[in-house]
């Protein structure tokens, strides 16, 4: 079973930056890809980007395309998604998962974390 905790979210003002960190515990070495999603109220979840663990290639949502950055560090089994230039619409619950699909589809991903809360204020 795979474990995942999120954590280095909270209250940021517009233009501010955040950098999230997920720790992967448990059998982990059958998902090739950690992803981040998030969820705003009232929205489904949707894709930010993802992470190939193999290689380190990535993949970004449109929407946080250029401002936005995966990394790993394989020794402490953590991923982070560095957020810059954080806007108001960036406010949502963040959740790491992990799978073996290069989908940004929520349903396609097997293991997931609790979340942590981002709101962006303007």
């Amino acid at each position: 079973q795979v474990q995942l905790v999120e954590s280095g979210g909270g209250p940021v003002q517009a233009g501010g930056s955040l950098r999230l960190s997920c720790v992967a515990s448990g059998y982990t070495h059958s998902n090739k890809y950690m992803g981040w999603f998030r969820q705003a109220p009232g929205k489904e979840r949707e894709g930010v980007g993802l992470i190939y663990i193999g290689g380190g290639s990535t993949y970004y949502a449109d929407s946080v395309k250029g401002r936005f950055t995966i990394s790993q560090d394989n020794a402490k089994n953590t991923v982070y998604l560095q957020m810059n230039s954080l806007k108001p619409e960036d406010t949502a619950m963040y959740y790491c998962a992990a799978g073996q699909i290069p989908l940004l589809v929520a349903s396609t991903w097997g293991y997931w974390g609790q979340g942590t809360q981002v709101t962006v204020s303007s």
